[in-house]
């Protein structure tokens, strides 16, 4: 779509919203930044965007005039897809975009894009420095944290692109067509958005639409959703697997990764790498075979993901005090992550749950804890409904405490010489903190100024 000359409403004032404000303005369109929350102001969204002057702002109501005018919607990732305003745009036949096709249909170069319930961040950044070493243009962006249109002028034909990809960014491609996809897993997340597992599947799914015999798509063998899916599809897959061995693709092997294509390739022993745990040598074996499936020569991939550090709030080692070891795990926003981190623990471990209810169920993650959880501290909106989750499942050492200071001050005090506190709260962070990011930063704060 030519873009240049016209009316975009872009839905959304958060980081996304003037992202893709700032890219339609450079394309020569003439961007409405529509927000429904009226009490918000304009001066501080116009503060935001890098040409004020090129921008509309309107909030509360949106007139029918100004969709009489607009000829495309971009829609930020947090606006759901089938709220009564979306329902208007398809009424009047508007093409509706999200972010990323916005920035795929102005950027350039090859594409590898990551999706998946958990690891998407870690594998996305590992990804970006495997080929960051090897390619002189290359750019780490979406959902990571930095937006996709923040890029995309900046691409060249020779870029390479690592884009982690949400199931909220999923719902609104249209044309996206990476060079490499992968889907790392799924399990039950985001239900009160998607409504049912079915309908997250089938947007997680949507990574490979438009993909063909030139690509390639990337997939967990031991995620039976996935192995269904791999087999249906017509464009070429390579498996990973961290619990078998596989004529063709790359797996765990005692301590060592394997490549299996057309010979056998050592990638690289695992107690080389700087992760710690199996879900971090899966998202190393999903970024290795997606490198590799754009020619990155495995001696440079061997060498990146050796040099590799975790990623801030995801298994993140904060700190040491008074023989006690702190993680900082604020990315475990749902009950899968969460369990692969107590799976990474190996020794008596303090843990910090609770947050903002995404209608998950917790018995799962109650189980694994198999005999390492000491205490299980609980804060926010879902400290009670974990806590009646636990004694189902036989788990009576909770506490339930008002807020994050509370939970460190119980855990500091509780934690003896040779355990581990982890904060790993199953949850998302809204309520307490803006984001998971802010309620990791302020959980690293307090560690560091422990005595």
């Amino acid at each position: 779509m030519e873009l240049k000359g016209k009316k975009v409403l872009v839905f959304g004032s958060g980081l996304s919203g003037i992202g893709a404000a700032d890219l339609l303005v450079k394309v020569g369109a003439e961007p409405v930044i529509y927000d429904e929350k009226k009490e918000k102001k304009t001066e501080d969204i116009l503060a935001k965007v890098e040409e004020p002057d090129q921008v509309q702002v309107v909030l509360g109501e949106l007139p029918e005039e100004i969709l009489d005018e607009i000829s495309l919607v971009v829609l930020s990732p947090g606006v759901p897809t089938d709220i009564p305003a979306v329902d208007r745009f398809r009424e009047r036949h508007l093409t509706i975009w999200g972010e990323v096709e916005l920035a795929y249909q102005t950027g350039k170069g090859r594409i590898l894009a990551i999706t998946g319930t958990n690891g998407k961040t870690t594998t996305t950044a590992l990804l970006g420095k495997i080929i960051g070493d090897y390619y002189a243009s290359t750019f780490v962006v979406g959902n990571i944290g930095t937006p996709y249109t923040s890029m995309a002028l900046e691409q060249k034909e020779d870029s390479v692109t690592a884009v982690e990809i949400s199931s909220f960014q999923l719902e609104t491609i249209q044309d996206f067509k990476p060079d490499v996809s992968a889907i790392l897993n799924i399990t039950e997340d985001h239900l009160n958005r998607h409504h049912t597992m079915e309908e997250y599947i089938r947007v997680k799914e949507l990574i490979t639409k438009n993909q063909d015999s030139s690509g390639l798509c990337v997939l967990n063998y031991e995620d039976e959703v996935l192995r269904k899916f791999g087999e249906s599809l017509t464009i070429p897959v390579l498996f990973f697997s961290s619990a078998r061995k596989l004529e063709r693709g790359i797996f765990l092997e005692g301590d060592r990764i394997v490549l299996q294509a057309e010979e056998r390739v050592d990638v690289a022993c695992v107690r080389d790498l700087k992760l710690i745990g199996v879900h971090n040598y899966e998202n190393v074996m999903a970024a290795v075979a997606m490198a590799w499936g754009i020619g990155v020569p495995m001696e440079s991939i061997r060498k990146s993901i050796c040099e590799f550090r975790a990623v801030a709030h995801r298994i993140e080692y904060v700190d040491e005090k008074n023989g006690v070891v702190y993680y900082n795990d604020s990315k475990g926003t749902n009950p899968d992550a969460a369990i692969r981190a107590i799976k990474a623990m190996d020794r008596p471990t303090l843990l910090i749950g609770g947050g903002y209810d995404k209608n998950a169920d917790y018995t799962e993650w109650i189980r694994s804890f198999d005999g390492k959880v000491r205490y299980l501290v609980l804060i926010g909106d879902t400290k009670e409904k974990i806590n009646e989750t636990a004694k189902k499942c036989g788990f009576t050492n909770t506490v339930l405490l008002e807020n994050m200071p509370q939970a460190l001050e119980f855990c500091t005090a509780h934690a003896n010489p040779g355990d581990a506190v982890l904060l790993s709260p199953a949850c998302a962070s809204w309520g307490e903190f803006d984001n998971y990011e802010q309620r990791g930063d302020r959980f690293k704060e307090y560690v560091h100024s422990l005595s």
